[in-house]
């Protein structure tokens, strides 16, 4: 029998204060990141996702408490070491493009890294393909829509090849097709066993693509657990001034006047269940 694959992110007893503030950022936090896990972090601003985001690659270090990547605690892997295992991508992702072609902002991770010219093409033209953009790349990036920049931003760190992907408010700023179009990169990246890890307030993309689902609220973890358990306990989120998808809390008042079910979070569950209930009051 084979022994589980250790964790791809170990967070044990992280407590963090900024210069400065008297009550901490994160407040005695423990988390595991299987790998190849697809979380989503949710909760009110200040409730310390974004610090615990930054945590991972190293870009903060905790006061107390350690953060273990891919076996590397962070207090002593350096980011050089960091970089390798985990990817971040900023909420705007003007933030960290530069590069005048967007070849060379995908090339630059891999260059930095030393890597070999055979190496880094290659890396360049997997990401490039994966994110649809082959036809663009010797284009300037400020040329570029919101949404393929936002491409650019995930392709530069798929090229990087790092284990773990961590996106903040991917979505921000998308019509619906661009949110589609990065979400459903992200599946493909995290279908390649690739951990995934999204900071959001779009409850619809939570229920639609995160596996698990991790509710902060006052710099500690409330709930973390199955994105259906989570997204479904109103009560819970009320704790963390959260609401669940607009067709959950339907559903909810639904099943306060007839026999329905609470558990639903997606549109086509809610069209099936309702479907059923339809037929079974024309039968009764």
């Amino acid at each position: 029998m084979s022994s589980p694959q250790p964790p791809a992110i170990e967070v044990r007893d992280v407590t963090h204060c900024y210069a400065g503030s008297k009550a901490p950022a994160l407040d005695h936090i423990n988390l595991h990141i299987a790998p190849g896990d697809f979380v989503a972090f949710i909760g009110q601003n200040g409730a310390g996702k974004t610090t615990l985001a930054k945590m991972l690659n190293g870009t903060l270090v905790p006061s107390t408490g350690n953060v273990i990547v891919g076996g590397h605690n962070t207090r002593e892997g350096g980011l050089d070491v960091l970089s390798r295992l985990v990817g971040f991508v900023y909420q705007n992702p003007d933030q960290q493009i530069f590069s005048k072609t967007v070849r060379d902002e995908v090339a630059f991770g891999p260059r930095c890294l030393g890597m070999e010219v055979r190496e880094v093409e290659k890396r360049v033209g997997h990401a490039l393909q994966l994110v649809g953009m082959e036809k663009d790349a010797e284009t300037y990036p400020f040329l570029l829509g919101r949404g393929q920049r936002q491409k650019l931003a995930v392709a530069a760190v798929i090229a990087m090849s790092t284990s773990v992907l961590v996106v903040d408010e991917p979505t921000t700023g998308l019509d619906l097709k661009g949110t589609r179009s990065i979400m459903n990169l992200l599946c493909r990246w995290n279908g390649e066993g690739r951990s995934i890890l999204i900071i959001t307030h779009d409850m619809n993309i939570v229920a639609e693509y995160a596996r698990r689902t991790v509710v902060m609220a006052g710099s500690r973890i409330l709930a973390d657990g199955p994105t259906r358990e989570v997204l479904t306990d109103v009560d819970m989120l009320k704790q963390a001034y959260l609401e669940g998808p607009q067709i959950t809390r339907v559903a909810h008042e639904l099943s306060r006047r007839f026999p329905f079910p609470k558990n639903i979070f997606t549109v086509k569950e809610f069209y099936q269940e309702f479907k059923k209930a339809l037929e079974a009051r024309r039968e009764a």
